[in-house]
């Protein structure tokens, strides 16, 4: 009896923190329908914006006092910049950008902020340990030599897709930020800084005596080795007076940029093919006043940058349609009837004129799919993403008949399906943007020294799209299906879980994957399922929840531990519900007092850590054998080489799905 009474209570204390936290998200809904929450990251965003309009002769912005503020706000004791949350030191390149856009914005080098930075940066190696993209950021203010750069010659635009090094061969971001480099690395600008504000201080043996050499990853005959002598060979070829096709080349990467510019003024949605496109098209004679350059300007009054008590914060991309499609998903699985809510009403009506339907740069090796999905930010058009798409299809397979105004969903949903479908890489995986993006051989550049140059498939989108799929009807008799699940089971670490490429980490990976098995009728009893279960209960921490940092991606004694978070500890009980077993019932009910105790009293959570991520920073954008590689990446727990985020959003709309699911699961049993 007394058990009876506790039951009834979790379930009504279950249908309060669901009440509440649907609530919040009624109250901040944007007026056009859509949800969108900041994207934390680290400092390079301001310190690239302050570099950059140095660059563009832009330095009295009235944002400027405001952005050097925010970095100041971010520096940690020791004196340096980190890349994520609390991360175990901080990172080398981020606080050379940092010290360096200071000392542009007009601060004085004897400052106690620039001291301690000065002092962190000589205490860890100094300039000698910078990445490519610092590197360049110098060579730009006349504070790193040109020739000492990995050089990318334009030329490149001209290869055919068959190629190796063709552009199409690189990921999406990657190739978006390459094209307007290329033209950098060949007109090699500089815009100087003043006398007072040069980075002297940080080569204390003075220049003539650094060492700007590239640092090689490997010794004796190896692709790295080869590379390496080619980019020598490029760099002496920049310098010699005739370039044959070079200005024809340049003109076909100012087409290409001019032409991948969105509506909003971004390029692929993302900060570095933004800032790099301003530069390198006004380094070609464009104006400032000329619509592409006004247009990439305005995005950082417009929605490019956002207002905190820290100071003002550049934006390294937008959620917009990823947080409206998965806020819809939690109302959904919350037991919000869709047709009785405006709330979702309006959500959907701005979605669905979100759909793309226009030409990309997935149709280079997906030649014969029609165009129709969905894109991760508000006006990527050339970039629509596998993961965005799926979540749509989730969405829309559970309302696509109750809905009649909105006639055209159904049609874009049977064309999103067929793309998605068309999409499926060649092991039976999905990855973000392209289809088998895995091409190892442009991983070996040296430009390559940062972020994943690859999109090869991930587990955490395979088990979105299969989720999708369970929910449109089909099942393991689905050949795609089964080519799905084979890869899926490949996938699987020794201890049952799967590493998470879009977030941290393994507990992201597994709690996409099994969701997805159970929709398309997967025998959950199975071992290797069971085997990922007991994993996930197996990392529950004390107080209930589940949590995992970012270091995992460079620590595997990190994986699964970390302090509780809400978004993570959803991940996890969805994880478990989709599992089936009673074995976990205790589990699910300890995460789910964790979320409803952690609850704040307007509804939603707090979440300082970072459980996005962008780059591993493994250089091919899949998992490592980090008992190989760890060595030769030159990071460590600190992703020196990644790129970590923390969606706000996260922490909202993943604890709803995650009750809604986990109340459901305890009403069917008897709760």
């Amino acid at each position: 009896m007394n058990e009876m009474i506790e039951d009834k209570y979790l379930i009504q204390v279950l249908n309060n923190s669901i009440e509440d936290a649907l609530d919040w998200s009624v109250r901040h809904q944007a007026p056009e329908g859509y949800w969108i929450g900041d994207i934390d990251t680290n400092c390079c965003m301001e310190a690239e914006w302050i570099m950059a309009m140095h660059f563009l002769g832009l330095l009295n912005d009235p944002k400027l006092p405001e952005v050097v503020r925010a970095i100041v706000s971010e520096q940690r004791e020791d004196g340096s910049w980190e890349i994520y949350y609390k991360a175990p030191t901080g990172d080398i390149n981020t606080t050379v950008e940092c010290y360096t856009a200071l000392k542009i914005a007009g601060l004085d080098p004897d400052q106690d902020i620039m001291v301690r930075a000065r002092k962190w940066i000589l205490q860890h190696g100094g300039l000698r340990h910078i990445r490519v993209f610092t590197k360049y950021w110098l060579a730009l203010l006349g504070q790193w030599p040109w020739e000492h750069t990995p050089n990318l010659p334009p030329e490149i635009i001209f290869l055919p897709p068959w190629m190796p090094f063709n552009i199409y061969r690189f990921s999406s971001w990657a190739r978006a930020t390459i094209v307007p480099l290329t033209l950098l690395c060949a007109r090699r600008p500089v815009k100087p800084l003043p006398p007072d504000k040069a980075i002297d201080e940080l080569f204390p043996d003075g220049r003539g005596q650094f060492d700007f050499s590239l640092p090689r990853k490997d010794t004796g005959l190896c692709w790295e080795s080869f590379f390496l002598k080619t980019d020598r060979l490029l760099n002496m070829y920049c310098s010699w007076r005739v370039h044959p096709f070079r200005e024809t080349a340049i003109k076909y990467c100012i087409d290409w940029i001019i032409k991948h510019q969105d509506e909003d003024g971004v390029w692929g949605g993302i900060q570095p093919p933004l800032i790099y496109s301003l530069m390198a098209l006004h380094n070609e004679g464009y104006l400032l006043c000329h619509p592409v350059i006004k247009r990439g300007l305005r995005a950082f009054d417009e929605h490019w940058s956002r207002k905190k008590d820290t100071g003002l914060y550049i934006n390294a991309s937008e959620s917009i349609v990823w947080d409206t499609f998965l806020t819809m998903l939690a109302f959904l699985d919350c037991g919000v009837n869709p047709p009785e809510s405006g709330s979702f009403r309006k959500a959907l009506k701005w979605v669905l004129g979100k759909f793309v339907d226009a030409p990309g740069d997935w149709q280079v090796y997906v030649k014969d799919a029609r165009p129709g999905a969905w894109s991760f930010e508000r006006a990527n058009t050339w970039y629509p993403d596998v993961d965005d798409t799926a979540v749509a299809l989730i969405v829309l397979a559970r309302i696509a008949d109750v809905f009649p105004e909105f006639p055209s969903m159904k049609r874009k949903l049977r064309l999103a399906l067929d793309w998605v479908m068309a999409m499926q890489s060649s092991n039976g995986g999905w990855a973000a943007f392209d289809k088998d993006n895995n091409s190892l051989l442009v991983t070996k550049i040296p430009f390559c020294d940062f972020g994943e140059a690859l999109d090869p498939p991930s587990v955490d989108v395979t088990g979105h799209v299969l989720e999708a799929l369970g929910l449109l009807g089909r099942t393991m008799d689905d050949p795609a299906v089964r080519r799905a699940v084979e890869y899926v089971k490949a996938e699987q670490e020794p201890d049952g879980s799967w590493f998470g490429r879009w977030g941290v980490n393994y507990i992201y990976g597994t709690g996409a994957v099994l969701p997805g098995l159970k929709a398309v009728g997967e025998d959950m009893t199975s071992e290797y399922v069971q085997k990922a279960a007991r994993w996930i209960a197996g990392h529950q921490n004390a107080d209930g929840g589940w949590g995992e940092s970012c270091a995992s991606y460079m620590d595997n004694s990190m994986r699964g531990r970390g302090p509780s978070t809400a978004s993570q500890t959803a991940w996890a009980i969805m994880a478990l519900v989709a599992a089936g077993s009673r074995t976990y019932t205790a589990n699910i009910v300890r995460g789910l007092e964790f979320l409803a105790g952690t609850q704040r009293e307007d509804g939603t959570w707090d979440e300082p850590w970072y459980t996005g991520t962008g780059f591993p920073g493994y250089g091919w954008g899949d998992r490592a054998d980090l008992s190989k590689v760890a060595g030769k990446l030159a990071q460590g727990p600190e992703l020196s080489r990644g790129f970590m985020l923390n969606y706000n959003l996260y922490r909202h709309y993943f604890p709803l799905m995650a009750m809604g699911r986990a109340r459901k699961y305890l009403l069917t049993r008897g709760w």
